[in-house]
């Protein structure tokens, strides 16, 4: 668990700080020292007398009781040293920069081992190892450069790679974005990024605490955690950007070389997210854009007017948001008219709002003034200003400067002219403005954070399903292994979902029998295999009996085959409904069209169980094929309510019964709200 000494200590103890500044101890030193340090500050180098005009310590044994060690020496030697601070000088926060642990294969990982329990055992805490330390107003414990000044309007960031949290800071640096706080948390061999937000959720102050928090994880060891304390933040007001690296195969094994993670399924990653109300993204540029907007009011609607002198930007800026849901409307009327008469000859107001390269700072002010008091149509603006050199813009920026703070609708200032008006940007830049240099980058930012929802909500509707019936069934079953289809049956039916009618059949004449009780026509599967169409062991609409006992003939020569299922035919949308399970994160469920939709063009949406009926629906409206469930063509499409009600049926089931591995039923077919499983199957844990 964080502690005060490692937020806030008294007293720091630097274990490697030289003279060296070109090295990470002797830049910890300086940085600290630099970011005028308040407390006790010790630094540990056997070779120095002094170190940056601190007195130096030949030992650790020599220092006097400590908050904070940072630990910038040799791994081997780090044991040793953490033993005698913990045990010796009441240590109780540590920040361990050196490299040579998990991440470097069992002798580093014993290494680590040994340090955590020592920390353990004394009720310490540990940043790292392998990170490059810890930023926060009250102490500068890195070992690069930048370090800001911290702002409590800034950001805070989570990292578990040291270079990845440098670079954000670079890169949000140069364009305005500011910080608050700076956790690299390297192997999170103690302190994982859930643990940082725990802390960061439990202590929000909403007068002292940043409503910004970003984070790259290389794993999410406790993704109920992060589900709990991101939810809880952003239900405080915090806005929360994340990348999750590590999601494929191939960059499973790059993050392993790197911290020793693992991967967990990219689908479970977007439907923790979601859940949480987390804006996913998936590189540092994508991130420090969505922070950008994260920085400006809130946008509440949908419509977006352009201003801009710059007639190509706004064209791709227009296409960028409209692709990603967001509207730019035409403006006209009468209150258009009146603007236009402001403008120089040759401008459009009807959106973009183009007032040409030949545009002033008075025009511009009068431009906003309407969208802000005369447009109700307009939600928020885009300004995009640069200069083409004919004039000084400075006072274009000023006047941006002022109605960024005076107008009520969220202004989005897009300044690209980095040459020709680089003094007027860090003029804007020096006020606490963010600048977006690139349209297309802030229309994808935008666009990402108004298609993220809030937190979704826990549901107080009561899902019923006979637990006792499916208990009985699933304790007979053997691990690792698919359920017959006698007994997925049986499960189905005991959770109210309508199953087709279907019986076994161990003969011809039993089939002949059987098909005629049914009525013709019927389906044929041949039992024994799982993927019955790869093997030929599906054949549909046979009409007779000459027909029954041909099948039976063919689909018994199958070879595994143990039996002949007959079932009802139905006719209607096919559609699928999945379930599997994700170590850490429970179920993720599946829905989608079935068929040729799920297996070849992938059209499925994914939630976390348990779900609400909220998150059914979103699921059903998203999914490409959305207009075929709603009808198309003439043809009957379905009761999305019913579809929804089946969905919300599955995840009460493998919810109550997590030993299910996987399920799927593929497909779920009919019309209308006449909606029954054809074929299901269930894989136990």
């Amino acid at each position: 668990m964080i502690n005060q000494q490692l937020i806030s200590p008294k007293s720091i103890a630097i274990i490697g700080g030289s003279n060296n500044v070109k090295k990470p101890g002797g830049k910890i030193v300086k940085n600290v020292i630099g970011g005028n340090f308040p407390g006790d500050l010790y630094v540990v180098n056997p070779r120095e007398t002094q170190v940056q005009g601190i007195r130096c310590h030949k030992t650790v044994s020599d220092l006097p009781e400590v908050d904070l060690a940072i630990l910038a020496i040799r791994a081997e030697d780090c044991v040793a040293a953490v033993d005698i601070l913990a045990k010796q000088k009441n240590t109780k926060a540590f920040i361990i920069i050196s490299a040579g642990f998990s991440e470097a294969g069992p002798l580093g990982i014993e290494r680590e081992k040994k340090i955590v329990s020592i920390i353990n055992e004394t009720e310490g805490c540990l940043i790292g190892p392998n990170c490059i330390g810890l930023l926060n107003a009250n102490y500068q414990g890195v070992f690069i450069t930048p370090t800001p000044e911290m702002n409590i309007n800034g950001c805070d960031l989570i990292s578990n790679s040291g270079a990845i949290a440098l670079f954000v800071m670079e890169a949000g640096i140069s364009l305005g974005l500011q910080f608050n706080s700076v956790f690299s948390i390297g192997n999170a061999a103690q302190i994982s990024a859930e643990d940082v937000l725990e802390y960061m959720d439990l202590t929000y102050d909403p007068a002292t605490s940043s409503s910004i928090k970003l984070m790259y994880m290389e794993n999410i060891r406790q993704p109920q955690k992060l589900l709990k304390h991101a939810s809880s933040l952003i239900k405080k007001g915090c806005k929360i950007a994340a990348i999750k690296a590590g999601s494929t195969e191939a960059g499973s094994k790059a993050a392993a070389s790197h911290t020793g993670a693992m991967a967990s399924s990219d689908v479970a990653i977007k439907a923790l997210f979601k859940k949480a109300g987390i804006v996913h993204c998936k590189s540092r540029e994508e991130m420090v854009s969505v922070a950008s907007v994260f920085s400006y009011k809130k946008l509440e609607g949908k419509n977006i007017a352009i201003i801009t002198h710059a007639g190509g930007s706004a064209v791709m800026l227009t296409d960028t948001l409209s692709e990603g849901g967001l509207n730019v409307p035409t403006i006209s009327g009468t209150q258009a008219d009146e603007l236009l008469t402001y403008l120089n000859p040759g401008s459009s107001v009807k959106n973009p709002i183009d007032f040409l390269a030949t545009g002033t700072a008075e025009q511009l002010g009068i431009i906003i003034d309407f969208c802000e008091h005369k447009f109700d149509e307009v939600d928020a603006m885009v300004v995009v200003f640069g200069s083409p050199g004919l004039f000084d813009v400075e006072n274009v920026y000023k006047v941006l400067n002022v109605k960024l703070d005076v107008c009520k609708k969220p202004i989005f200032p897009v300044l690209p002219s980095l040459i020709n008006a680089q003094k007027e940007i860090q003029y804007f830049l020096s006020k606490g403005h963010v600048n977006f240099p690139d349209e297309v980058l802030l229309g994808k930012a935008l666009t990402k954070v108004h298609r993220t929802l809030p937190p979704i909500p826990t549901s107080s509707e009561e899902i019923k399903i006979d637990t006792k019936t499916i208990q009985k069934i699933l304790s007979s079953s053997t691990a690792n292994e698919f359920l017959s289809s006698t007994d997925v049956n049986a499960i189905m039916k005991a959770a109210n979902i309508p199953t087709a009618r279907e019986e076994v059949i161990h003969s011809v004449e039993e089939a002949v029998k059987t098909a005629n009780d049914i009525g013709y026509p019927i389906a044929m599967k041949v039992v024994g295999q799982v993927h019955k169409s790869d093997v030929g062991g599906v054949v549909l609409n046979v009409r007779n009996d000459v027909g029954v006992n041909q099948v039976y003939q063919e689909l018994m020569a199958i070879p595994e085959a143990t039996g002949v299922i007959l079932q009802s035919m139905h006719k209607g949308i096919e559609l699928f409904i999945g379930a599997k399970f994700e170590p850490g994160f429970g179920h993720v469920i599946l829905c989608g069209l079935g068929g040729i939709f799920v297996e070849v063009m992938k059209d499925v949406k994914s939630g976390l169980s348990p779900l609400v009926r909220e998150e059914s629906l979103e699921m059903i409206r998203k999914l490409k094929g959305y207009p075929i469930i709603q009808g198309i063509r003439g043809k009957k499409g379905i009761d999305e309510q019913k579809f929804s009600d089946i969905i919300l049926k599955i995840s009460a089931l493998v919810d109550h019964f997590p030993e299910i591995a996987e399920l799927d039923i593929n497909p779920l077919i009919g019309e209308g709200s006449d909606l029954v499983v054809v074929d299901a199957r269930i894989k136990m844990a």
